[in-house]
This record gives structure tokens, C-alpha cells and sequence, in this order.
């Protein structure tokens, strides 16, 4: 299982607190805001933008919060300014790690990552360091209520890039301009999604000792917990017991 995945997966097994719950709303609408000032306010031309609704509504994001935020991107609205931003960097055992956020303040939050490296064993790097082993796909994690024969037929049928079949659930990966559209098919199939999500997956992982996991973990959520940051992706492949033990 690709490091991403795994981490994804954690992230969703992780019980929901009403304050996580919270941060998750304020990221998810920042993405809104971003995406409709870039591409534009109507979602049927602006991919990221249709996108991250279908991710706020999936995550029960009200609706006049998701209209605001998309008033906000478009200047129909007063907003803050905000800008997106990418850190890359090296966590503990050389685990690449590669960060996106969103922030109206650069200084801080780049004051604030590179903190957050420093504090937990790993270094912030400069740009392009790590980002090239890295590729953006659309990437689902599905849980296992089928089996594997019908997994293969869906996966066939929808049009995916790519599968995998692990231990606890399924994997689909299809290329950014499809995942839209493969999201709204599975969703309206009916399928159990645990992750959806456009990721930059690695392009090949590095083991990660069993003694080193704990601290690459930790600083994958304390980024993860940062304000600023949207999302988190790393190289690391890990024990499934090791993981169960986290």
C-alpha cells in the first residue's frame, strides 16, 4: 500500500472530534474560496471547484457556508486574501514530505512549518526537492462490503487508471481530469467511499522502521493540525502492525 494511502486511511479511522470537525470545515470551504477565485464561481467549468463542493457536501459543510465561500472567491463578498502555498521537506528516516496550504499570511505560516519539522525530527527543504516523487491522481479508498471479482469488474467499468486490493479496502486511482466523474459514478452506485480525494501520490515508497513510525506519525498530524495547512503527503511504507499499534 503506497505511503499516501495509508496515511489517508489512518487520518479516516482517527475519531472526529467536534474541534477537528471544525478545522475540517474552515479547510474545506478555504479550498472553495480558492478554487472559485482561480477558476471561476460555476462548477460545471471549474473541475477543482465542482470538486471540492462534492467534498464539503460529503463532509455535511451547510450550504449557505459552501455559497458564501464561493461569493468570497469571486469578490461578490469581502474575504480575506488567501494564497495557496507548498512546503517540501524531509521527515525522521528521510521520509519525503510534501505540504499544501492555504494562508493569508506566507511569513507566519511558513515560520510555523518549518517549526513544526524542526520540532518533530525532520528539516524543511527548498522548493522542488522532493515534489518530483510525487504525481497528482485521483485516488478512493473503498471498503471491503464486495468482493474482489466485483471489485475488478467496478474498477473496470468506471474507467480507473489503476487498482489494488489490500488487506481492509480497495483502491482506485484514476487520472485528475476523470475523478469528478468517477467520484459522482461511485457515489451513485451506492459504494462505500472511506477516502476520495486528489492526492499527490508517490512514486515509489521508502520502508519505514518500526522504531522510527512514531515520530514520522507525529508529524505528519502535527501538520496536518496546522491552520494553514490543507493537506499532508509523505513516501513512507509501514508494518500494518506497527500502524494498529499507532
Amino acid at each position: 500500500m503506497s505511503g499516501h494511502s495509508k496515511w489517508a486511511t489512518i487520518k479516516h479511522k482517527k475519531a472526529t472530534t467536534d474541534a477537528r470537525r471544525g478545522k475540517l470545515f474552515t479547510k474545506l470551504l478555504r479550498e472553495i474560496t480558492v478554487a472559485a477565485r482561480v477558476g471561476g464561481g460555476s462548477p460545471n467549468g471549474n473541475p477543482r471547484l465542482r470538486s471540492a463542493i462534492l467534498e464539503a457536501r460529503s463532509n455535511s459543510v451547510p450550504g449557505d457556508n459552501i455559497d458564501r465561500a464561493i461569493k468570497k472567491g469571486t469578490g461578490e463578498l469581502a474575504g480575506e486574501a488567501y494564497e495557496e502555498v507548498t512546503y517540501e521537506g524531509y521527515g525522521p528516516a528521510g521520509v519525503a514530505v510534501l505540504v499544501e496550504g492555504v494562508t493569508d499570511n506566507k511569513n507566519r505560516t511558513t515560520s510555523e512549518v518549518r517549526h513544526l519539522f524542526a520540532k518533530h525530527g525532520g528539516s524543511l527543504g527548498e522548493s522542488g526537492c522532493v515534489a518530483w516523487m510525487f504525481t497528482r491522481r485521483g485516488y478512493f479508498a473503498i471498503e471491503r462490503t464486495m468482493d474482489e471479482e466485483k471489485f475488478m469488474e467496478l474498477a473496470l467499468e468506471i474507467g480507473a487508471d489503476d487498482m489494488a486490493i489490500e488487506e481492509d479496502h480497495y483502491e482506485i486511482f484514476t487520472a485528475v481530469e476523470d475523478f469528478t466523474r468517477i467520484q459522482e459514478e461511485l457515489e451513485r452506485r451506492g459504494v462505500p467511499l472511506a477516502v476520495k480525494e486528489l492526492a499527490m501520490i508517490p512514486n515509489s515508497t521508502i520502508p519505514l522502521p518500526g522504531d522510527r513510525a512514531a515520530s514520522v506519525l507525529r508529524l505528519m498530524e502535527a501538520l496536518e493540525d496546522q491552520d494553514d495547512v490543507q493537506k499532508v503527503w509523505a513516501n513512507f511504507d509501514v508494518d500494518e502492525k506497527v500502524l494498529a499499534a499507532h
